[in-house]
């Protein structure tokens, strides 16, 4: 679903925002690790920056508070599962209040790289209790449009292999040892991850995008489908 009217908030609004002075736009691009999220974000920008639009380009552990806290952190490999989601929700509270806010009273296009739903996908695939993780992002603003790109981890596999070489330990849910070597426990964690996100889908209105198509045609499908939010 495509979201036109003013934006609201999942839960309470945030202390001092009016609604109504939100006059940009919230556009997230959701999905697993290694599916084409960042290339599809910044085709994105470079797109609608051309057709006039100013853009805030953001994502998750890019914010002031907590985002260098949070790579300190990961390079120790030692956060525990609920440490590290309150990690990540504290960076997207700061983001939210000092960065996206704002810019939305702007009037800018916010694009952002992943949004509460990875956040709740990855605290459910460590088995977190979706209930909490829900109440604790629920202070999100709803977005005007959630594209979801979605692949399976067959898919995805060979995309970390050739493009980066080697698996992530956070990625892969090493953390958590879901599998015996980083192979097998990317395989299981990001399954996960895709499960939880495909459960979220209907409910919170995902458009879903087949992950497995060129990138230049995922890129013309955005297109033609965030034309419409303007």
């Amino acid at each position: 679903m495509l979201l036109k009217q003013p934006l609201e908030f999942y839960s309470e609004s945030l202390a001092g925002v009016d609604r109504g002075e939100l006059q940009g736009k919230l556009i997230v691009i959701e999905g697993p690790d290694s599916v084409g999220r960042s290339t599809q974000v910044a085709r994105l920008r470079t797109w609608l920056e051309h057709q006039g639009h100013a853009v805030l380009d953001t994502g998750l552990a890019r914010g002031a508070l907590a985002g260098k806290g949070i790579s300190q952190a990961k390079e120790g490999n030692t956060l525990g599962p609920i440490t590290m989601t309150l990690f990540y929700a504290t960076d997207f509270a700061d983001r939210l209040e000092n960065e996206i806010v704002p810019a939305l009273r702007a009037g800018f296009v916010v694009l952002t790289d992943r949004y509460i739903f990875s956040l709740m996908a990855r605290a459910i695939a460590r088995g977190e209790d979706r209930a909490w993780i829900e109440r604790v992002a629920s202070f999100a603003l709803v977005p005007h449009a959630i594209y979801y790109l979605r692949a399976e981890v067959r898919d995805l596999v060979p995309r970390v292999v050739l493009g980066r070489g080697a698996f992530d330990h956070w990625e892969s849910g090493m953390d958590m040892r879901f599998g015996a070597d980083m192979h097998d426990s990317f395989v299981k964690y990001q399954s996960r991850v895709i499960h939880a996100l495909d459960r979220m889908a209907k409910r919170y209105n995902f458009v879903v995008v087949d992950a497995t198509k060129t990138p230049d045609q995922i890129f013309r499908e955005l297109q033609r489908s965030i034309g419409k939010l303007f």
